[in-house]
């Protein structure tokens, strides 16, 4: 029988049992039964927490500590990179051989650093948010923007790291040779940080038969 059609059932049986619970009116009768079987973001925010909390013991507060902590790992691994390459352009303008680029080098170049610097502004953002929202309980908030803020860090950095191959490889075999090796320096880079976990989370699904074990929003 349906999750519906048992709830309805079992609200009926209730309001007939003597000292049963109060009855409940049919919008909200019908309002609990399509609750159960809706998929939305709150029932499966709930469903996460039981599982935590039997799986893990977790309460919903101190899943949302370790989902912000194991954010603020990722982030840090992320900000090695973009700190590197970042330092990397900077001293670069003042090098002598620098006037002697191409203006399509120079072009590059100064793509290049600017995505460095949208990458390195998205990586940090998460701890200027916690610390803008700091004691007003917006912790759940605080996991899902972070969450946001460092994938598409990820994405400007990866954007960054090909702009930097793109122009060091022109300036030593060339345009042509450059281009091919950026766009397969591109898909490997792609394969690697998005399409084997994606191709992960979608094969765990299709096997489980159920929501993954973690919430979109990272908790």
């Amino acid at each position: 029988m349906p999750e519906s059609s048992r709830l309805l059932s079992a609200d009926t049986q209730d309001e007939a049992r003597p000292g049963g619970r109060a009855p409940d009116s049919v919008s909200t009768a019908l309002e609990r039964a399509a609750h159960a079987e809706c998929q939305c973001q709150k029932c499966a925010s709930r469903d996460h927490d039981e599982w935590n909390a039997g799986a893990r013991g977790e309460t919903p507060l101190q899943r949302v500590d370790r989902a912000y902590g194991e954010i603020l790992q990722e982030v840090r691994v992320a900000q090695t990179g973009v700190q590197i390459l970042f330092a990397f352009l900077l001293t670069l303008a003042f090098t002598s051989r620098f006037a002697s680029v191409t203006q399509f080098q120079r072009g590059i170049y100064v793509l290049t650093l600017m995505l460095c610097a949208a990458a390195a502004a998205l990586l940090i953002a998460p701890a200027s948010f916690h610390r803008v929202v700091y004691r007003r309980r917006l912790k759940h908030h605080l996991v899902r923007i972070a969450s946001r803020l460092a994938l598409f860090g990820l994405v400007l950095l990866l954007l960054a790291l090909i702009s930097a191959l793109l122009l060091i490889l022109d300036v030593v075999i060339g345009l042509g040779p450059a281009l091919f090796l950026a766009v397969g320096a591109l898909g490997w880079f792609v394969t690697w940080w998005f399409v084997l976990p994606v191709w992960s989370r979608i094969r765990h699904q299709a096997f489980a038969g159920h929501v993954p074990d973690e919430p979109d929003d990272g908790l």
